[in-house]
């Protein structure tokens, strides 16, 4: 036994003493222990990704689930689609309002994935932006399965709202949930009421807040009863944005962030973190997850990061408190429920960053906002994740480099504030770097009700 929690601390994810910086976020439950235990009497069949070995994966995998670290990957993605829907990038790459970034850590095979899409499902003057975080033995799996089935069920929810608009748009109650915290709706600024004109928007809104809350309970069933990917033990965080308009909507789910960068009253560039990163020791998520029986505890070796684990054994130890996926911890707190909040645009604000927490954990939002500003639109998430790359070798020089990806979405103030005719506008194809494609393809939670919703 001594030999397996060695092995789970060399190859392992988050669970056994494993340091800061180790290979993922979650390790599976006992299931997912007793296979390393019968790994162990067949010889290990754990190849070290990177390092030459050619042995066979440990769990069993699908042609898709490519585990060879991404040095062969088919040009193919998890998505029929890929390549044919104008707008849509899911690669290394930048369009004339995004640039997109992501590079592969020292763990084995890309968990990370990312998405931006222009003219999001035809509507006119919408884009959809997320990344997602892998994590587990399938993380990848299940990160590029939300990357590619969410978006399109937040955008079926949308519509049914649209439907049923008359059941929405009594402003009297939805004024109420537009300030409520408790309701699971976030106002960034903290404006003591709306304006006029935001309640002009508050329809589309509440529209929004509410079809991101069905997606995500529509997407996480699916992720239980999906036949060829095994999520009890792996999951993906996601942090996604709607922009309609000067209107930003944003769901997320685990600890992956987005970041403003825009100017203050001196014209100073600062930077305004949109979501909280849903740690588990956050008191609403702490609070949930032991009146559920789970355990809230950090390792010696690591103090500041919180983990989740079961009742009666110290696994699997999560690292978040929210997230995709995951079901040997959905009985004990864990949720899929997404933290969701609302920014009006102002002509002072630049850009906007989703980045998973490979870049967060090294980067302070304000050096990841300076590293935007300073670069091109176009090759701006490049810079940024190679700042991070380059800060993850400096402040963790005995750790592996996390996988790290990065969206900008840029805000355009003669498109977005001036009353500027679109409809006739055509999305420009995206421009992809094709030296990546190889690479890549192949305390403040939701309320009561909104929990409620999910369950």
């Amino acid at each position: 036994m001594t030999q397996a929690v060695e092995v789970l601390n060399r190859y392992g994810t988050d669970l056994v003493g494993e340091p800061r910086g180790s290979d993922s976020e979650c390790l599976a439950g006992f299931e997912c222990f007793l296979n390393i235990v019968r790994a162990l009497g067949m010889g290990s069949c754990i190849s070290e990704v990177g390092a030459g070995g050619s042995s066979p994966p440990l769990l069993p995998f699908s042609p898709e689930s490519n585990m060879d670290g991404g040095k062969r990957r088919r040009l193919r993605g998890s998505s029929s689609f890929d390549f044919k829907v104008p707008g849509r990038m899911f690669l290394n790459g930048s369009s004339e309002v995004a640039s997109m970034y992501c590079k592969q850590g020292r763990k084995g095979i890309n968990q990370d994935a990312m998405l931006v899409w222009e003219n999001f499902c035809s509507k006119e003057d919408t884009i959809f932006c997320g990344v997602f975080d892998g994590h587990g033995p399938y993380g990848h799996r299940v990160a590029k399965k939300v990357r590619d089935s969410f978006p399109l069920k937040l955008n079926a929810q949308w519509d049914l709202h649209h439907k049923n608009r008359d059941g929405l748009s009594d402003h009297s109650s939805a004024t109420g949930s537009y300030k409520s915290e408790g309701n699971g709706f976030r106002l960034v600024d903290e404006k003591t009421s709306p304006t006029d004109h935001e309640l002009d928007e508050t329809d589309t809104i509440l529209t929004l807040r509410e079809s991101f809350l069905k997606a995500c309970k529509i997407m996480d069933k699916e992720l239980k009863h999906h036949p060829d990917i095994d999520c009890f033990c792996s999951g993906t965080t996601a942090v996604t944005l709607v922009k309609q308009g000067l209107n930003l909507v944003i769901g997320n789910v685990g600890d992956s962030r987005a970041v403003l960068g825009t100017r203050d009253h001196e014209d100073s560039l600062i930077a305004v973190q949109l979501t909280v990163d849903l740690k588990p020791n956050l008191p609403r998520e702490e609070e949930r997850i032991k009146l559920r029986r789970g355990r809230v505890f950090s390792l010696q070796n690591e103090p500041d990061v919180a983990r989740v684990w079961l009742p009666n054994s110290d696994f699997p130890g999560l690292a978040m408190a929210r997230a995709f996926g995951d079901f040997c911890l959905k009985d004990f707190g864990l949720i899929a429920v997404p933290d969701i909040s609302y920014h009006r645009l102002t002509e002072k604000d630049e850009f906007v960053v989703l980045a998973t927490d490979g870049i967060w954990d090294v980067l302070s939002n304000e050096e990841v906002v300076d590293i935007v500003a300073s670069a091109s639109q176009s090759t701006a998430a490049r810079a940024l994740v190679e700042s991070a790359v380059r800060a993850w070798k400096t402040k963790f020089p005995f750790c592996k480099v996390d996988d790290c990806a990065a969206v900008c979405l840029f805000f355009d103030s003669d498109l977005d504030f001036k009353s500027t005719d679109t409809k006739d506008k055509l999305i420009p194809e995206a421009s992809i770097d094709q030296s990546e494609q190889l690479a890549l393809l192949g305390e403040k939670g939701v309320g009561n009700e909104a929990e409620k919703k999910q369950q």
